[in-house]
């Protein structure tokens, strides 16, 4: 029998007092199809996802509640300024 992979994604770090304020947005359906290079684990009721589109990257943000969720995106970046946004959101740099 083979094991099915692990997919626990990293958790996102507590916020420094010093974290940089991100430009959180709603969401605008800017593409067809959007890839999600990654993920945080869902294990936590905030979710933030990498996502990649069309040339651009931004992370998404989605906070559970009993009720819903609310769903927020960083405003679209160039992937390598999108990927330093995602090691400053793991590591608390950013929130």
């Amino acid at each position: 029998m083979t094991e099915s992979p692990d997919f626990h994604g990293p958790h996102i770090g507590p916020h420094r007092r010093d974290a940089e304020l991100v430009d959180w947005r709603e969401p605008e359906p800017r593409f067809d199809r959007v890839r999600i290079r990654r993920h945080t684990c869902d294990c936590k009721a905030r979710i933030l996802e990498l996502c990649t589109a069309g040339g651009v990257a931004w992370v998404r943000k989605t906070d559970r509640f009993e009720s819903g969720s609310l769903v927020w995106e960083s405003r679209p970046l160039k992937t390598n300024e999108a990927e330093e946004l995602w090691r400053k959101l793991l590591d608390g740099k950013a929130r």
